[in-house]
């Protein structure tokens, strides 16, 4: 089998021809790299990710993790795989030299994790979550609390959890119960529980640092009464030894239909009155503070349901290229050989809705990480708020179009490969299983709707909105210069230009009172949201291609690229021919305030 990760070629693509990767090297932070440095550190991630990640995928799945003696217990090829993660420095790839790190820019840091993430996303996420509560407690830890429990994490001895969910509060994190009392010594005492904690126990680090939501005894109702706090699960000593055991307690393990090798744990804190946690930051300013690494985590999963996509994309491709069966709708002769189900017209739809959904989307998720390093590196700080800005719209979308669409993409996969494809024997079914969790991780699909049209496209007047507007026009501006282009760019502006006039419609309706009937369909909202900026990226990646293309007729370029920047216009050609004009159907329902879900009364199911 050729690639089964991601393709190459198409990360050389997205890096260095649409999104100019090498234009970052000029900015200071980033001086001391160039394309070379990026290539090595990819292919290292790549060759640890085929190494150590990939094999043990399936053993993952089939043995998960168990709850033997109050702890966690995972299969041995956990350990040494995160341990080369880290000994490669990949845990701390963004971060400064001095502080031991790459100081990669954070679009190359995404496309290293990337393959990890393909090869076994259970065991990668340990890492995930790690990164951002490293990132959290440098954000906003005070400098004994990085002293503490930051460096640990850097030096891969600590590794760290996020604890929001409660089990009678869910999403809702306002209705949150657990509890933080002051102690004479400056710390508190935590008391709550805390359900569906990815990585919340596990015996491979030597802590664990959970980043955890709770109320003051002051707190004022609601979300403006959250706290956050430091609990370890090991208190750590002055000198930086490890203490005594904290009071928190692994009350049980879930047991999940796919990304099954992430312990999911249910914790107790302080069934004994002993559990210490300490206060980041001021209090009450706690969901603000973690908004940091939701977010990170938003795009995290985002990345991660592209990658689950894309993995079993390239393996159905693979089957279907060696899979012999049938022959042409036009073959009369029983006894002339079979064909590869690629041939057949109905295959080729599957797998080219599959490199559609997949590949428009890893353009969004890199594109959206280099955003990020426009945050942090953009010359002048109104360029940065920009950057900061837009960001932020994007971000529903990032986390949640993907977890929609490819898994739609690992459906197909299962489909392409007919009756093997349901089978264990195959791994298509287990990236389905596992996908299947990322509608869920970090904000389902409807909440992530509300945040975009509730919050995030009336954010400072709209100014992201209008950002985002005139970044896609300026994209069919420039493929009218191509006479092939005018046909794709059409329902893409079409759609943009019609999305604008629903959205004003539906803040006027969120202005005037009228909030239910505004956010009843949001989830259309953001189909049709999320399809035109998929559609953009398809033509950012058209225009490319067709650069590509005339580069090599007039005598330069690759010549072997033909096929692949061919590839790129067919399966933009069939997004923004297929699927985005499909969009007007929810845009009608939006248009309409269709009451149909709104009105719908219990008693009537």
């Amino acid at each position: 089998m050729s690639e089964s990760l991601l393709s190459s070629r198409n990360l050389a693509f997205e890096l260095y021809e649409v999104l100019d990767a090498e234009a970052l090297t000029q900015r200071e932070r980033f001086a001391d790299h160039n394309r070379e440095t990026f290539d090595a550190a990819i292919g290292t991630a790549r060759g640890i990710a085929e190494e150590l990640f990939a094999p043990h995928n399936r053993k993952n799945d089939e043995h998960e993790p168990q709850y033997v003696d109050g702890a966690a217990v995972l299969i041995p090829e956990v350990a040494p795989a995160l341990k080369a993660f880290h000994e490669a420095g990949f845990l701390n790839a963004t971060r400064d030299f001095e502080a031991g790190g790459m100081q990669l820019p954070n679009l190359l840091s995404q496309a290293c994790f990337a393959h990890f993430q393909s090869a076994n996303c259970a065991t990668s996420s340990y890492s995930m979550l790690t990164m951002g509560v490293a990132n959290l407690i440098e954000a906003f830890g005070s400098a004994e609390q990085q002293q503490r429990f930051l460096q640990p994490i850097i030096d891969g001895r600590f590794f760290g959890t996020m604890g929001l969910t409660e089990p009678h509060a869910g999403s809702s994190l306002s209705d949150i119960r657990t509890k933080a009392e002051p102690h004479a010594d400056g710390s508190y005492r935590i008391k709550g529980n805390k359900i569906f904690i990815s990585g919340g126990d596990q015996p491979i680090s030597e802590n664990i640092v959970h980043m955890v939501l709770a109320k003051l005894p002051d707190a004022p109702p609601g979300v403006k009464g959250i706290s956050l706090f430091i609990v370890p699960k090991f208190l750590v000593n002055d000198d930086g030894s490890l203490g005594k055991r904290n009071d928190v307690t692994l009350a049980g393990l879930f047991h999940k239909m796919g990304w099954r090798g992430t312990t999911s744990t249910a914790l107790n804190f302080g069934d004994n009155g002993e559990c210490v946690g300490y206060l980041v930051g001021k209090p009450h300013h706690g969901l603000s503070y973690m908004f940091q690494m939701m977010n990170e985590a938003r795009i995290g999963v985002g990345m991660g349901a592209i990658m689950l996509g894309y993995a079993g994309y390239l393996y159905s491709l693979d089957y279907a290229r060696n899979r012999p069966q049938g022959r042409h709708a036009d073959g009369k002769d029983p006894s002339s050989p079979q064909i590869s189900i690629v041939e057949h017209a109905d295959v080729r739809r599957m797998l080219l809705t599959q490199k559609a959904y997949v590949e428009g989307a890893f353009d969004l998720g890199l594109y959206a990480a280099r955003l990020f390093d426009d945050t942090q590196t953009m010359p002048s700080e109104e360029e940065r708020k920009k950057a900061l800005e837009l960001l932020d719209l994007l971000t529903p979308i990032v986390k949640s179009w993907p977890s929609e669409f490819c898994l739609k993409a690992n459906e197909l996969a299962i489909q392409v490969l007919g009756g093997h494809g349901y089978t264990r024997e195959y791994p298509v079914e287990q990236y389905y299983r596992d996908n299947r969790l990322n509608p869920i991780h970090e904000g389902t699909h409807g909440i992530q709707s509300l945040d975009l049209l509730g919050r995030k496209v009336s954010m400072n007047g709209g100014a992201a909105l209008k950002q985002l507007m005139a970044l896609i026009q300026d994209t069919c501006q420039r493929a009218e210069a191509f006479e092939s282009l005018n046909r794709l760019r059409q329902p893409l502006e079409q759609l943009v230009q019609r999305l604008g006039g629903v959205t004003l419609a539906l803040l006027g309706d969120l202005l005037t009172g009228k909030v239910n009937q505004g956010l009843a369909n949001s989830a259309l909202y953001l189909k049709a949201f999320g399809h035109a900026v998929i559609g953009w990226r398809w033509l950012e990646q058209a225009i490319r291609a067709e650069e590509g293309l005339a580069l090599i007729h007039k005598g330069g370029g690759n010549a072997a690229d033909v096929d692949f920047y061919q590839g790129k216009l067919q399966a933009a050609r069939f997004f923004l021919t297929w699927e985005v004009p499909s969009c007007q159907h929810e845009l009608n329902i939006l248009e309409a305030r269709d009451d149909t879900c709104l009105n719908m009364q219990d008693a009537w199911f």
